[in-house]
């Protein structure tokens, strides 16, 4: 069994690069003009869907990247594009369709969507917590102290209390909503949309860097 030592420090390096926090103003963003049971519908399975992309990496390590030849920068690289798109919405107001939605199928439909892309993937589960999940998985497998079997266990049971403190996360930040105008949602959808665009940025230049300095 992993030492509280190591597990606190894996904990951490998650919490850092999953930010539950910082995502929580995004998410009220990107879900302007939902009502309060598809935002929660929204927080849970992007937080469920998250968990399993990363105790996928945790438990397969470097192995289905290195299968498909597939780098980490290429991810860093792609999810820069996507979260760069969801930026140019936010900032254009693309994102104000969803109060013309007529009908909850529709609405459903749409939310089933936001709950992967961008809630899970990038922002929850992107390259960033990606590469230190692997990271993680690979120096607790290279542990010759510890079980192999009860390192996974570890690391997979790190990722289901990070990932429901994010879900909390995202659910009670939409409380604030109530505190915020219309003219308070539209310029904060727009800062947020320039932060975001910034974001997506330094992903992509990131993983340029990255491919350049081989």
């Amino acid at each position: 069994m992993p030492s509280s030592d190591i597990l606190l420090n894996a904990f951490i390096t998650l919490f850092v690069t999953v930010d539950p926090i910082g995502t929580a103003p995004l998410f009220l963003a990107l879900t302007t003009g939902l009502s309060t049971a598809v935002r929660r519908s929204i927080a849970i399975r992007g937080s469920v869907t998250s968990f399993a992309i990363l105790s996928l990496f945790a438990l397969t390590g470097t192995t289905i990247l290195d299968t498909i030849g597939i780098t980490i920068d290429a991810f860093r690289i792609a999810g820069g594009l996507l979260l760069f798109f969801t930026a140019f919405e936010m900032i254009y107001g693309r994102r104000q369709e969803r109060r013309e939605e007529t009908t909850q199928a529709a609405v459903s439909d749409r939310a089933a969507d936001l709950a992967v892309f961008p809630l899970s993937i990038p922002l929850l589960a992107g390259p960033g917590a990606m590469s230190a999940t692997i990271l993680l998985s690979s120096q607790l497998s290279a542990n010759e102290a510890i079980n192999g079997y009860a390192a996974m266990g570890s690391l997979v049971a790190i990722i289901a209390l990070l990932m429901l403190l994010t879900a909390t996360s995202l659910v009670i930040a939409e409380v604030l909503d109530k505190y915020l105008g219309t003219t308070g949602k539209l310029v904060l959808t727009r800062l947020l949309g320039v932060l975001l665009a910034a974001l997506s940025v330094q992903y992509i230049a990131d993983g340029i860097m990255a491919f350049a300095t081989r």
